[in-house]
């Protein structure tokens, strides 16, 4: 099974892909997709929808997993949304099945305490994926967590 994980944002999408099977899992790829900070909206989301699109013809994942939006400040909340959308639109348009976790299920997953910070996460994805270092950059490391997380809920 392959499981590729996503952290929704405008400015950085986080990705990471694993492969479950009966020796263990695998890491496949991670990474993320970048917009321009200064170009239109509407490009920023094209360029999302396009680079999304290619990536999951490439990853072919058998699921994708989802951290749901988490509400901070509002601006920055809504621009996330608006990729978020775009997201889902691109999943369905591969009709690929999604779980969705929050950040709290996710740190609890990983770790075992769902107010755990941000440090200890990455430490855990470095962990359970056999890394010497801790994946980077940060919205990377936060999608393998959020597929890691697909793979114990499994």
């Amino acid at each position: 099974m392959r499981i590729l994980g996503l952290d929704p944002g405008l400015a950085s999408l986080g990705f990471g892909s694993i492969r479950i099977d009966n020796a263990g899992v695998e890491l496949l790829d991670y990474g993320i997709i970048k917009t321009v900070a200064k170009t239109d909206i509407g490009q920023r989301l094209e360029t999302i929808h396009d680079d999304l699109h290619e990536l999951v013809s490439l990853q072919k994942p058998d699921l994708v997993a989802l951290e749901k939006l988490f509400f901070y400040r509002m601006g920055n909340t809504i621009l996330v949304a608006q990729a978020r959308g775009v997201i889902l639109l691109v999943l369905a348009q591969h009709q690929l099945p999604i779980v969705e976790y929050t950040p709290a299920q996710i740190k609890q997953a990983l770790t075992g305490y769902g107010a755990a910070d941000k440090y200890a996460v990455q430490e855990a994805v470095a962990r359970e994926l056999q890394l010497k270092i801790i994946p980077r950059p940060d919205d990377a490391a936060d999608a393998l967590a959020v597929a890691i997380t697909a793979w114990f809920q499994r």
